[in-house]
């Protein structure tokens, strides 16, 4: 009877690694992809100028209404054939949101040299996160209701920071970003590897928006700090 149980338990143990290595591995395959539509809205809306005019509130309600409306989406269609596709669709409409800020920073000497270094400071955050929420054991969640209240002020002082236009203030709300969002990937990477996000598609855009998040603060400073005229 024993051994019965033992082997039923390890047995639902394997299963449920594997469940977990399944949503993990297409996780970082559809972060991978999702990747591409953003790199092609951006250079889209630098080559074009389509969003240069979105600038103060108009800008702003473009970009809540598109990023919400997009993340409703996402979430209706996630155990569906409709998901992968939406989930692009929004990485696209990022880009092209990103392409305003891209096209400031390009405007300078060191424009390219920035971007590289923010894509590359992006890319180490992610490593060091991955490698720290595969070799944590303890139960970080939570640590949740933290970051959420501290991306709620982020998005305040972003808004804010919208109308009143202060270079301090925009690395002020950077500096915080990085770290709360650098924060949020080992959160949600940890919930991937523990088995509390099962589904690929949410743990995607999760992933998505703590890296942009993070790229986009990296780049402000960068911008701000060591942008070249």
């Amino acid at each position: 009877m024993n051994e019965q149980v033992q082997t039923i338990d390890y047995g639902y143990a394997a299963t449920s690694a594997d469940q977990r290595n399944r949503v993990l591995r297409n996780t970082y395959w559809l972060l991978a992809l999702s990747l591409l539509p953003t790199v092609l809205g951006a250079w889209l809306g630098v080559a074009t100028g389509i969003t240069r005019g979105l600038t103060g509130g108009i800008g702003l309600i473009v970009f809540l209404g598109g990023a919400f409306g997009f993340m409703y989406a996402i979430e209706k269609t996630k155990n569906s054939a409709a998901g992968v596709p939406v989930l692009l669709g929004f990485t696209f409409f990022m880009g092209l949101m990103l392409s305003r800020m891209i096209a400031m920073i390009l405007g300078f000497k060191n424009g390219p040299s920035l971007i590289m270094t923010a894509f590359g400071g992006t890319a180490g955050v992610f490593f060091v996160m991955a490698s720290l929420a595969t070799v944590i054991k303890r139960d970080i969640s939570g640590m949740g209701k933290w970051l959420f209240a501290g991306a709620m002020v982020i998005l305040v002082g972003g808004i804010i920071n919208v109308f009143v236009g202060s270079s301090l203030g925009m690395m002020v709300i950077s500096t915080l970003a990085i770290a709360v969002f650098s924060a949020f990937m080992l959160f949600d990477l940890k919930r991937i590897i523990d088995g509390g996000e099962t589904n690929y598609i949410s743990a995607t855009l999760a992933l998505y928006l703590d890296i942009l998040n993070v790229f986009q603060s990296l780049l402000a400073l960068l911008g701000i700090v060591g942008g070249d005229d």
